[in-house]
């Protein structure tokens, strides 16, 4: 327990294997694909909005959040009658990372722009640890495996050091994906919040590759590959600190963005074929049919009469008109929930809740 986490770049030449430059070329490869089917989609709000909330899901099991895909979609748009506490979370999460998208888009990732996210997750305004006593456990055993920085000096030191190692390419130069792994580990082993450090990670892999023009918009996320791995990934952030092992936890990180990568694009083209299906039934059998309308039904699976009035600009008759129509031919399923209706895409919603296998 004596290690003593070191200010970044890490010792040089450790990151230019070729092992890491060849499954860095691969990773390029699928995430420059994934880039631009996501750009085929027409309303980008479809995609931030329907895998923003798979990633919150899958994030928050990782430190078992553990929620339904039902609760989930529930909560996200009844939050006035929603009960489950995990599905509270999961949303809390999918605001900070849309919190983080907006907060990115002047060209920088800051100390504070993680600040706020995190105060999004944990609805709390604590930030940076200042009292001693946070240690990682093994959940299993209780055995201390990590004990952080303890000094909110050395902490935020650290933090300044990682803000620089984020924004400034001159300070250290490597492929940005290698970065990201960098910035990974790094912040995980500062750990400088009480709580949300590996929700807050997560949450800034996917904005730094925003912020180096990776992706246009927040769409790979990496929870799905760690959750299915997760002790390889607490192994290997381990033997970072303990043998400094960079080359494995690189290439670990690296397979996650590919394999990310290949499913997205995957389940990408598939909410484009279905969302072109529905756009083709619905104008032809429909006099009502609008962008508008196919907005609200794509941008999130569930939807109520009073989000169709709102994107629509229609009266609430109107609206429920439509959807009554729209769930009579099968495009919509209607469910009670409370004294409201819901009316659910189910195709979409089977769609986003297939496994990532």
């Amino acid at each position: 327990m004596d290690f003593k986490l070191s200010r970044l770049p890490p010792p040089s030449g450790s990151l230019e294997t070729v092992a890491i430059l060849k499954k860095t070329a691969s990773a390029h490869r699928y995430l420059a694909e994934l880039k631009g089917i996501s750009e085929t989609i027409p309303n980008q709000s479809i995609l931030i909005n329907t895998l923003t909330l798979q990633e919150a899901k899958e994030s928050s099991a990782i430190e078992a959040i553990i929620t339904t895909q039902d609760d989930l979609f529930r909560e996200d748009i009844f939050p006035e009658l929603a009960s489950n506490q995990a599905a509270k979370e999961v949303k809390r999460y999918a605001s900070a990372l849309k919190c983080g998208f907006e907060l990115i888009k002047n060209g920088l990732l800051t100390t504070n722009n993680i600040i706020e996210i995190q105060s999004h997750l944990e609805c709390n305004r604590a930030g940076v640890r200042k009292l001693p006593g946070t240690e990682l456990k093994n959940q299993a055993t209780g055995e201390v495996i990590y004990i952080p920085p303890q000094n909110p000096f050395e902490i935020n030191d650290l933090l300044k050091n990682l803000e620089q190692f984020i924004n400034d390419d001159a300070f250290y130069d490597a492929d940005p994906l290698v970065k990201m792994a960098i910035i990974h580990y790094q912040f995980e082993s500062i750990h400088p919040f009480y709580d949300g450090n590996g929700r807050s990670g997560r949450i800034i892999n996917v904005l730094y590759l925003v912020l180096k023009d990776l992706l246009r918009i927040p769409v790979l996320y990496l929870s799905n590959q760690i959750l299915r791995t997760k002790n390889t990934y607490y192994t290997l952030l381990q033997d970072v600190r303990e043998k400094n092992s960079w080359e494995p936890w690189v290439l670990y990180m690296l397979d996650c963005v590919e394999v990310t990568a290949q499913k997205t694009i995957a389940k990408v083209i598939a909410i484009r074929e279905l969302l072109q299906k529905y756009k083709q039934e619905i104008r032809s059998r429909y006099s009502f049919y609008s962008q508008e309308l196919i907005n609200n039904i794509f941008c999130h699976p569930y939807t109520k009469i009073e989000l169709l009035e709102r994107d629509c600009g229609i009266s609430r008759l109107t609206a429920s008109r439509y959807l009554e129509r729209m769930t009579a031919d099968g495009f919509l399923k209607k469910v009670k929930f409370g004294r409201s209706n819901l009316y659910i895409n189910t195709e979409l919603f089977n769609l986003l809740s297939a496994a990532n296998n």
